[in-house]
C-alpha cells in the first residue's frame, strides 16, 4: 500500500468516526467524560456511565458536563437524592456559566424527590437573580440548548419557564 491509499484509508476512517460521533451524539476522543458518554449512549449502560462520571470529575475532564449528565443518569435510575449530593458537593468544581444549568438539575431533582420548599427556595433564588438583572449576565437574552439545538430565551421567557 502506497503513501496515497494509506492516506485515503485514513480519511475514510476519519470520516466513519466521525459519523459515529454524530449519529451517537457521543463526542470525540478517549478521556474518561468521553468513555462515560459511551457507556450512557451507545452501550446503554447507566451504571458503568455513573462510575465514569466520576472518573471524569475527579480527573478535572469537563467536569461541568460530566457533573450534570451524571445527575440526570442517577434520576433515571431513581438515585435522585444521591444526585442531589453530588451537584451540592463538586459544583464548587464548575464553572460560573454552569452555575445556571446546575441550578436547573438542581430543580429537577428536588420535583423528583418531593423536596418542594427545596424547589420553592431556589426557584425564588433564580427569579430574585433575574429580576436584579443578575441573570443572563445582565443582558435581555441569552442562548440555551436543548437536545443538541441551540435558541434564544429572553428574561421574559425564563420567568415564564420558571413560574410554571
Amino acid at each position: 500500500m502506497d503513501a496515497a491509499e494509506m492516506s485515503s484509508n485514513k480519511i475514510s476512517r476519519n470520516k466513519k468516526d466521525d459519523l459515529f460521533h454524530v449519529i451517537h451524539k457521543v463526542p470525540a476522543g478517549d478521556g474518561p467524560y468521553v468513555r462515560a458518554k459511551h457507556a450512557q449512549l451507545v452501550e446503554k449502560d447507566p451504571e458503568a456511565a455513573i462510575v465514569l462520571f466520576w472518573k471524569a470529575i475527579n480527573a478535572g475532564d469537563r467536569v461541568d458536563s460530566a457533573l450534570k449528565d451524571m445527575a440526570v443518569v442517577m434520576k433515571q435510575l431513581d438515585r435522585a437524592e444521591e444526585a442531589i449530593e453530588a451537584v451540592k458537593s463538586f459544583r464548587g468544581l464548575c464553572s460560573k456559566q454552569a452555575q445556571e444549568s446546575l441550578d436547573n438539575v438542581l430543580i429537577d431533582l428536588y420535583k423528583k424527590c418531593g423536596k418542594v420548599e427545596d424547589q420553592i427556595d431556589l426557584l425564588k433564588r433564580k427569579l430574585r437573580m433575574i429580576y436584579q438583572g443578575e441573570a443572563f449576565n445582565g443582558k435581555p437574552t441569552k442562548t440555551a440548548r436543548s437536545h443538541g439545538k441551540k435558541f434564544q430565551v429572553s428574561v421574559k421567557q425564563e420567568t415564564s419557564r420558571l413560574l410554571v
